[in-house]
């Protein structure tokens, strides 16, 4: 079935079990009945985005999104306050009797700050604070079967933070729920 590994093996510091699903299907199921037995802290590896797998790994939903529109109400805010500094207090001009401070005027700036603010937000949020990146080295990557992640295979570690992880009972409960080639990987 899969390779379970030596006593010694399982004495040193590691990630979690990891067991291959044959497809996208049977690993969903294989996440939801897993869950239901009391697992929490489960990862997938995929080809591919698969509907509905992140209710079933319980996911939260991301705060990037709020993160996003923060900071680009905050560059509205710049751009708003700072066109109104220039021209009603710093050097206020009356051209033609138009007012010092009209919004219709400022729009395009406040769209251009917004934007910018907002992208810069989305680009760093995501790869600094919520998806930790660049991470140059995961434990993943010691799973013999690591190299088809991106290509055909569907892979599901419970990881070693779980409460009720033991390695042992993890790789039955791989195997129970399907999973072909299974084992503990180390850290």
């Amino acid at each position: 079935m899969g390779f379970l590994g030596s006593q010694q093996q399982l004495e040193g510091s590691f990630y979690g079990a990891v067991g291959t699903f044959d497809d996208d299907r049977d690993l969903v199921h294989a996440i939801e009945k897993i869950r239901r037995q009391g697992y929490s802290k489960l990862e997938a590896y995929t080809p591919f985005p698969i509907h509905g797998i992140d209710e079933a790994l319980g996911a939260r939903q991301s705060r990037l999104g709020w993160f996003v529109v923060c900071c680009g109400l905050t560059g509205t805010t710049i751009a708003t306050t700072f066109i109104w500094w220039a021209s009603d207090i710093s050097y206020r001009l009356t051209i033609g009797g138009k007012p010092p401070f009209d919004v219709t005027f400022s729009v395009p700036i406040m769209f251009e700050v917004t934007i910018l603010l907002s992208a810069f937000a989305s680009v760093f949020g995501m790869f600094g604070l919520w998806n930790k990146l660049p991470q140059l080295y995961h434990p993943i990557f010691n799973y013999s079967n690591a190299e088809r992640i991106n290509d055909d295979a569907f892979v599901l570690a419970i990881e070693a933070e779980d409460p009720r992880f033991d390695p042992q009972e993890c790789i039955k409960v791989l195997q129970s729920a399907g999973a072909r080639i299974v084992e503990v990987v180390e850290n």
